[in-house]
Formats: structure tokens, C-alpha cells, sequence
């Protein structure tokens, strides 16, 4: 039964990287988990962390991915997949800082990683998230080339 419910974890995780693999910046609309700003289309994903748990063997480097994945049913992975407005193309190399708050209380800062996976990046990193409600989400990002980073902030409506 434990190899059942872990394959059904690689799967979902499996879908939730492939749509953030496969996304069409061009296409998009801004919402929730979408937002332009500075020539980027940034598509954020807030995904629990227990959906991560057991779904690589110990010795995956996805294992360790972050400094390990955090235990517990508040931990959650927040990741952030880039774009170019104009071409549509991916953006893998950026540095991004992301803070997470509860509406009115102070935030948590973490730089988001580069993870490959499915030959294409995406960024991010653990996060505690114990409170319902609303949540302001900040990123700056530093693409490769840019002089000044790209600030850009979602409201994400958590519900444990």
C-alpha cells in the first residue's frame, strides 16, 4: 500500500511539473498564480510539501532538494516558472528572492533554487504556512542579464 500512495504522489507531482514545464506564456491571462512584470510572465505554484515525501528513493537529489524536505502538514514548496513576454521563451537563469506573509503579520525570506526537471528550470523552496487565510507572496527577481530586479507580488488564499 506505501508503494501505491507513493506512486500516486510521483504522479500529481509528476502533472504539476509537467504544466509548469509545458506553460504558454503567451496565452496566459493574469490571475492568482500568474503576473507580469518587467518583459516576465511569472507563473507561481504553491504545492504541499507531503505531496513531495516519499515520492523520490533517499539517494534522488530532489530528496535533498533545499536543504531536504521539511515534515509536517504546514511545510508547502513555492515555485516560480519564467518567461519572456516577447518571445515566449524560458528564462533559467535569474536569482529570486521570495518573501511569504500572512496578511498583516511579518514574512519569511528564502532565495528560490533552479531545479531542473523535465530538461526546462523552475525555482523555489520550502515554506511554513500554518495560518488560513490570505497570504502575500513577494518575489524580486534578477534575471542573468539585468541590472535592476523585477519586483512582483501575488495574494494566494491558503486553506490547510
Amino acid at each position: 500500500m506505501s508503494h501505491m500512495k507513493s506512486l500516486f504522489q510521483l504522479s500529481i507531482l509528476a502533472l504539476f511539473w509537467a504544466l509548469m514545464a509545458t506553460g504558454n506564456a503567451a496565452a496566459a491571462e493574469e490571475g492568482a498564480n500568474h503576473n507580469t512584470a518587467g518583459g516576465l510572465s511569472i507563473y507561481l505554484g504553491v504545492l504541499p510539501a507531503a505531496m513531495i515525501q516519499g515520492a523520490h528513493p533517499p539517494d534522488h537529489p530532489e530528496a535533498e532538494m533545499h536543504d531536504g524536505i521539511p515534515s509536517g502538514r504546514h511545510a508547502y514548496h513555492i515555485t516560480a516558472a519564467l518567461f519572456d513576454v516577447e518571445t515566449g521563451e524560458r528564462v533559467e537563469k535569474a536569482e529570486i528572492d521570495a518573501s511569504v506573509a500572512p496578511l498583516g503579520l511579518s514574512a519569511t525570506s528564502r532565495r528560490l533554487e533552479p531545479m531542473e526537471i523535465a530538461d526546462t528550470v523552475t525555482f523555489g523552496n520550502y515554506f511554513t504556512m500554518r495560518r488560513d487565510g490570505e497570504y502575500q507572496i513577494a518575489l524580486s527577481i534578477t534575471p542573468e542579464d539585468a541590472d535592476e530586479p523585477v519586483t512582483v507580488e501575488f495574494s494566494y488564499i491558503h486553506r490547510n
